[in-house]
């Protein structure tokens, strides 16, 4: 029995808490209420559209060791880092989709790796080594599902001039292009070493 009246009491407590909130306020005014609600959503949105453009820099990548001491010195001697134009593609402009959509499911997918960082997957170059051919794949693998969507935002068919390529670049492209072919297709070691395990079908 008293069990029972413990029950009622929380449900009475709960449907009264839901009625408070539903019922108008006596004190402000709804206009006033709107107000509040609208500055709360903007420094909240603005907070955490600046938390995750903080995930979206180098720095913020190579702040582990695991990147740091492995991937990052491979990406400083290419083209992608060090070029005539002065033009350098980080971290987050191969990784980070631009588009809001398609960026929230990379972090979420990328939150994944809060977990390898904890358990230490990965944390020495020995085990970096051995695990490499894995994420290559995985990466590899979601540019190819995207149509290397991140390349394109610098690297595109339909504003490429073969013409004033070097004739294998171009004879390549052009092949590309009849194949429908996608960037990450051809350009795996573009940034980083190749795995030294690779198969003939990492190269299908």
């Amino acid at each position: 029995m008293a069990e029972q009246d413990s029950s009622n009491t929380g449900a009475r407590g709960l449907s009264g808490l839901i009625a408070a909130l539903r019922r108008p306020s006596v004190h402000y005014s709804l206009a006033s209420l709107l107000l509040v609600g609208f500055v709360a959503g903007i420094i909240f949105w603005g907070g955490f559209n600046t938390a995750l453009e903080l995930t979206n820099t180098e720095e913020f990548c190579i702040s582990c060791h695991e990147m740091r001491d492995n991937v990052y010195p491979e990406y400083k001697e290419t083209i992608h880092y060090s070029n005539r134009t002065g033009v350098r593609a980080t971290c987050p402009d191969c990784h980070v989709p631009k588009e809001w959509g398609y960026k929230m499911v990379r972090k979420i997918q990328a939150s994944r790796e809060l977990w390898g960082k904890m358990v230490g997957t990965i944390d020495t170059r020995e085990k970096f080594e051995a695990k490499r051919l894995t994420l290559a794949r995985s990466e590899w693998k979601r540019m190819k599902n995207s149509d290397s969507r991140e390349c394109r935002n610098c690297h595109n068919f339909d504003s490429m001039d073969t013409e004033k390529q070097k004739k294998r670049a171009s004879v390549q492209h052009e092949m590309a292009m009849e194949d429908n072919m996608t960037c990450i297709d051809c350009h795996k070691g573009i940034a980083h070493h190749l795995p030294e395990d690779m198969t003939d079908e990492d190269w299908d």
